[in-house]
């Protein structure tokens, strides 16, 4: 059975695209609703949010599945729910693949040094799946039901592998072409509203000013930008925030 957005604890953001905000790192998770297809975007921070979120969807889903799963950056709250998503066509930047293999270690360490139960950690950094469709680029997903997303390579700058997705606005809108409703775009880390961006040591401070202008460039002024962490904020404050971060990094 069927359940609307707000019976199952999301946030609806657009006629078949939602959001929830996972407890503990208050990490967001996005869900793009097609005709017989299904986006879940990031995959939480371990086996047991990977295998609630996918729960959720079904409900969401009405029964049906997710069938793509894209992560917008390799760090354990985005990335260590994956393996609760077997059988899912998983994308992800180029380079993300490498990092998810050859630096699991230090991915289960961060998480452990940030508060994951050690064992849930270790089990899902052995399970990290590599993904199988890596964007250099621009890619775009007909999910059905003219829902279109569009993923982008827009870093480096929170790391060195940042996928943002844009949601189309319009397709997909019973009302049609026409009836306004905003495009929305999934930012990941490079954009955080309920703290000051973090930049750790995989990130590129030199590039990711210009990794928001691609963002604004990607979205436009009445787009919807869905935070890594935090509440959905429009492109004022996406550009406030790259000013910021030009300012912090001695960035141009």
């Amino acid at each position: 059975m069927r359940v609307t957005w707000e019976e199952a604890g999301w946030e609806e953001l657009g006629p078949r695209v939602g959001r929830c905000r996972l407890p503990v790192w208050d990490c967001t998770a996005g869900l793009v609703v097609g005709e017989g297809a299904a986006l879940m975007i990031d995959a939480g921070s371990g086996l047991r949010e990977g295998a609630r979120l996918r729960t959720e969807a079904r409900r969401l889903l009405g029964g049906g599945r997710v069938t793509h799963l894209a992560l917008t950056h390799p760090h354990f709250d985005h990335a260590f729910g994956a393996a609760a998503f077997a059988g899912v066509e998983i994308f992800g930047a180029v380079g993300l693949e490498r990092v998810l293999v050859d630096e699991r270690d230090a991915l289960r360490a961060d998480a452990v040094r940030n508060g994951a139960d050690p064992g849930e950690a270790a089990e899902a950094a052995d399970l990290l799946v590599r993904p199988r469709h890596l964007v250099s680029g621009e890619w775009t997903l007909d999910l059905g039901g003219g829902v279109q997303v569009l993923l982008a390579n827009v870093g480096p700058g929170h790391t060195a592998h940042d996928l943002a997705i844009l949601v189309r606005g319009d397709l997909g809108d019973p009302g049609g072409p026409g009836t306004g409703s905003p495009e929305i775009v999934f930012c990941g880390d490079l954009v955080e509203e309920s703290g000051e961006p973090q930049a750790g040591p995989d990130a590129v401070p030199s590039r990711w000013p210009a990794a928001l202008d691609r963002l604004l460039a990607l979205g436009g002024e009445d787009a919807v930008y869905v935070p890594g962490h935090g509440a959905a904020v429009d492109a004022g404050f996406v550009r406030a925030q790259r000013d910021a971060l030009a300012r912090r990094f001695g960035v141009p």
